[in-house]
């Protein structure tokens, strides 16, 4: 049998998760399709598959194999891609990952241009704030926000953008509750948070209180950043959000920041991740510099990086890009 048909088999098998899916795409029998399967495993004296009578998944060989696999098969498409021709054309498909809020607001217009620049490309695009592991799921490129920066890991990290967390809340809110002017007026006000364990970032508000003794206190729990926004938006009380976010709510108004001084806006480095590998194909390396490109000198929200030069003279403000 041809190995490199077999192992063309055996990705689609486990990406469509039959047999039957994968010889529709190899344009072969079902029967064929098993037979390429069982030669490969021959051939490395390994299980790759578990079959029942309902489904088709991959053994922990096999995925280790799949994932070295799909690296192999693209390269080789590139290389022929790249005979006679200077570079190579960006095309196929593209699975994304991205934060869900910053997606909303940043990404998906993005990814609409590079779609309309590169028609030879099928972006899908996941929005998610859970941290998604790129290989094992089939990821290309994900967008990932680290206050701390992202560890060290078989992953390259660009960074594309940079936010900043502060606390807001609606000129509505303030007009009724009050504007704090230091950590201990949080006592008075109603703090809204993130569910527990869904995010570090409150914790930069949780020591600020607790070195000043003072308990914070709120009546609404939101998983989302987007129903926290939708929240504070509401006036609902006071929040810890990041401009990526709340960007346009602050140059419009909607939302003012509070306590700046003494809970100084945290940067949020925002990164292109990608697999980390010699030759990154055409579309992964396309599709980061196209979003690099994109950010490139732009603010998230100038007025807060403006404030910060003044309020924070030893800040360093980062640019895009």
């Amino acid at each position: 049998m041809d190995t490199l048909v077999s192992m063309k088999v055996f990705r689609y098998v486990v990406e469509v998760g039959s047999f039957v899916g994968a010889a529709e795409r190899m344009q072969m029998s079902a029967a064929m399709a098993s037979k390429h399967v069982m030669y490969l495993e021959q051939q490395l004296g390994a299980r790759l598959l578990h079959r029942t009578t309902r489904r088709v998944a991959p053994t922990e060989a096999g995925r280790e194999y799949y994932e070295r696999l799909v690296q192999a098969l693209s390269e080789l498409d590139e290389a022929g891609q790249a005979v006679g021709a200077a570079s190579v054309v960006p095309q196929g498909r593209l699975r994304v990952t991205s934060l869900s809020a910053f997606g909303l607001r940043h990404v998906m217009g993005a990814v609409t241009d590079y779609a309309d620049q590169y028609p030879e490309v099928t972006v899908e695009i996941t929005l998610s704030d859970r941290v998604v592991e790129l290989i094992d799921e089939g990821f290309d490129v994900g967008v990932r926000a680290a206050p701390t920066g992202l560890k060290s890991s078989s992953l390259v990290a660009r960074q594309i953008a940079t936010a900043h967390m502060l606390l807001v809340a609606s000129p509505e809110y303030l007009d009724k509750r009050g504007t704090p002017g230091t950590i201990a007026d949080l006592a008075h006000h109603n703090y809204l948070r993130r569910e527990p364990g869904a995010s570090m970032i409150d914790s930069v508000v949780a020591e600020a209180a607790a070195a000043s003794r003072v308990e914070l206190k709120g009546n609404l729990i939101v998983n989302h950043l987007e129903g926290l926004r939708a929240a504070v938006l509401g006036g609902a009380g006071i929040a810890l959000l990041g401009t990526e976010v709340v960007g346009d709510d602050l140059e419009a108004g909607r939302l003012v920041p509070v306590l700046i001084d003494e809970v100084p806006p945290r940067e949020l480095p925002i990164y292109a991740v990608y697999a980390s590998r010699r030759h990154v194909s055409a579309k992964v390396r396309s599709f980061v510099d196209f979003l690099a490109a994109r950010f490139d000198g732009q603010s998230l929200c100038p007025s807060i990086e403006s404030r910060l030069r003044v309020v924070l003279p030893m800040t360093r403000i980062k640019r895009t890009g």
